[in-house]
Order: C-alpha cells, then sequence, then structure tokens
C-alpha cells in the first residue's frame, strides 16, 4: 500500500487532529477507495504501522523514491506485527540460511505450530484465518522484494538501502535492520 501510506504520511506529518483526519479519509476519499469503511480500515492499519516508526521515517516514505519507501513501510510493518516479525526473522532468514532458493509453504504450519506453543490463541485461528494470514505475508515479502514474486516464492537475497539503513539506524532500530538483512537472532 505504497500510495496510501505516502498519503497517510502526510497526513501525519500535517498533524492533522481527528476532525481534519475523518474529513479526508471519509469524506474527501483521499486513499480512493470503493467504499468508506474500506477507506477508514485500510487509514487505521497504515497509522498504526506508521506510529511505529516516527517523524523522520515518515518524511523518507511521503517523499523519497520507490525503493527506499517501500522498505521502510517494511520495516514498519515488521515493528507493528509479532507474527510478520517472527516469520521474517524464524523462516525467512533460516531459509536463507540453508541456501534455500524457495519458500516453503509447509514452513508456515510448522512456524504455526511453534507460536501456538508460545500463545494459545493461535491455535483458535481458523484455516482461513491461517490461510489469509500466509496470503498477506507471501504479498509483504513478495512487495519488499524478499520474494521474487507471490507465485514463484523464490527467495531474493535481501537488500536494504543506504538511506533506509540510515534512517533506522539514526531511530535507533539496529534491532530491525538485523532482521530485515536476515541476520538470524533467536
Amino acid at each position: 500500500m505504497l500510495r496510501e501510506s505516502r498519503v497517510v504520511a502526510g497526513l501525519l506529518l500535517k498533524g492533522v487532529d481527528g476532525v481534519a483526519w475523518n474529513s479526508a479519509i471519509r469524506v474527501e476519499n483521499v486513499l480512493q477507495k470503493s467504499s468508506p469503511a474500506t477507506a477508514v480500515r485500510q487509514a487505521r492499519l497504515i497509522r498504526f504501522r506508521l506510529e511505529t516508526v516516527g517523524r523522520p521515517v515518515w518524511k523518507l516514505i511521503k517523499g523519497s523514491d520507490k525503493e527506499v519507501a517501500t522498505q521502510l513501510l517494511f520495516a514498519a510493518a515488521i515493528k507493528h506485527s509479532e507474527l510478520l516479525k517472527d516469520f521474517v526473522r524464524e523462516v525467512v532468514a533460516d531459509h536463507v540460511r540453508r541456501l534455500e532458493n524457495i519458500l516453503s509453504l509447509n514452513a508456515w504450519e510448522r512456524f504455526l505450530s511453534d507460536c501456538e506453543a508460545r500463545d494459545n490463541n493461535v491455535r483458535a485461528w481458523s484455516a482461513v484465518t491461517r490461510k489469509k494470514l500466509l496470503q498477506v505475508i507471501i504479498r509483504i515479502l513478495a512487495e519488499a522484494r524478499y520474494l521474487e514474486s507471490t507465485r514463484s516464492l523464490r527467495l531474493l537475497p535481501p537488500h536494504l538501502s543506504a538511506i533506509a539503513r540510515g534512517a533506522l539506524a539514526d531511530a535507533g532500530e539496529g534491532a530491525l535492520i538485523k532482521i530485515m538483512e536476515l541476520q538470524h537472532e533467536r
């Protein structure tokens, strides 16, 4: 959601209040969504993600090139979602370390089993929820260029641009940089 994230970053940088936020999302339809409910849901998700990384990163998301903005959005998604963070850290990094070229879908079920051991709530997730979460994670990894595509699941070597790396380092996000560079730590 690069385009939408740039719009939300702009609103956050302007410091709009609740009324102006609501007007921009619902009335002006700045995210260009087919329904106000979709716009509100996406804006909320993007805002929660962006709030994990802070104002200097918002500026880069709004105004930098596609590669830098996408990498910083991936960083925000990782910070926002423990599930995504753990999957990248435990599964993707493990595949790369073992020199595997294709992300194994079987790894998802093993990963969820490990998650169940840590959190009983995971056990209650329906098959549909589990499948949808995998689809979202695969799409995020493909957009962030960790996978060649959502179809091939071919792993690509991690590449963090100097600008994105510098912004994250300046924000004190050394651990996040390690995750994005697939430096496995448990």
